[in-house]
């Protein structure tokens, strides 16, 4: 079951093939690939300082959107205690392993070494921005969880109660942002980009919010928690998957690039639509 999703991806993606990287070293395709990596993580940290104003107004509406879940965290976590215990096993134990980092770089790992193996540029690609955008987002949020040091529901503590600047990981106040939520549905959005079918691009969506929901139910999480972490691992996708553009001459679809979404706030919404 653990591996149900990477035999899907490689069975989806593999048919094309380079035929110009047929006549190149493995060494040399892995070394390049593996600079794409850290170049990717790098262009992700750096795109701050290049953002222009819709840039700035999306992670403003990031920002607010945040802020607002955080004043009703409360109410959110007990109407999701409610009805936690109604939730499937199997979608539990999925939430719970999928989104683990040892799971996700086996998934992610093993998309790369196959396209590098069959010598298949396009999963190549697809690879690397499993791995940069995984690698990326898990740094940022390790870093981010100590300095915030936000109360876990499952600490008894309200959500407003921190224990900031912890060095050493204090468990129980490390729930901002979520790891499992920025891991599981990174790989969901970059995923999604091979195909144009928006009934496929939904499921994967779907599948990859999964071990944010979970984490919700187990009370390891509050609801803002992985709001801001689905929408970071947005950010930081599309950040690298530019950046990668530069780097490949296989390319996902012709219409790739024509997805669009909005942050959607007011008085009586909260949302994101979506556009494919």
């Amino acid at each position: 079951m653990r591996f149900l999703p990477l035999l899907l991806i490689l069975l989806l993606l593999a048919p094309s093939t380079s035929k110009a990287q047929k006549k190149e070293p493995l060494w040399n395709h892995f070394t390049y690939d593996m600079g794409n990596v850290f170049g990717g993580v790098g262009h992700a940290y750096s795109r701050p300082f290049h953002w222009k104003g819709k840039d700035w107004a999306n992670f403003g509406y990031l920002a607010g959107g945040t802020l607002l879940l955080f004043t009703v965290d409360d109410e959110l976590n007990n109407w999701t205690n409610g009805f936690n215990q109604d939730v499937p096993d199997f979608i539990l134990d999925y939430g719970n392993e999928y989104g683990s980092p040892e799971n996700n770089y086996m998934v992610t790992g093993g998309v790369y070494l196959f396209g590098l193996f069959t010598k298949n540029e396009k999963l190549r690609r697809t690879g690397v921005l499993l791995i940069s955008s995984a690698t990326a987002g898990g740094l940022l949020q390790q870093v981010s969880k100590r300095i915030i040091g936000r109360a876990r529901p499952k600490s008894g503590e309200n959500s407003d109660v921190y224990d900031p600047f912890n060095v050493n990981r204090v468990f129980n106040f490390d729930s901002f942002p979520s790891g499992h939520a920025i891991l599981s549905f990174s790989n969901a959005y970059a995923i999604a980009k091979q195909f144009k079918s928006p009934w496929v691009k939904a499921g994967l969506y779907t599948v990859g919010f999964i071990p944010g929901f979970v984490r919700i139910m187990d009370d390891f999480h509050w609801v803002s928690d992985v709001a801001f972490s689905t929408v970071l691992s947005i950010f930081i996708v599309e950040s690298i998957d530019r950046y990668l553009d530069r780097k490949y001459d296989e390319k996902y679809n012709a219409d790739a690039k024509k997805v669009s979404w909005n942050l959607t706030f007011g008085p009586s919404t909260l949302g994101m639509a979506i556009r494919f």
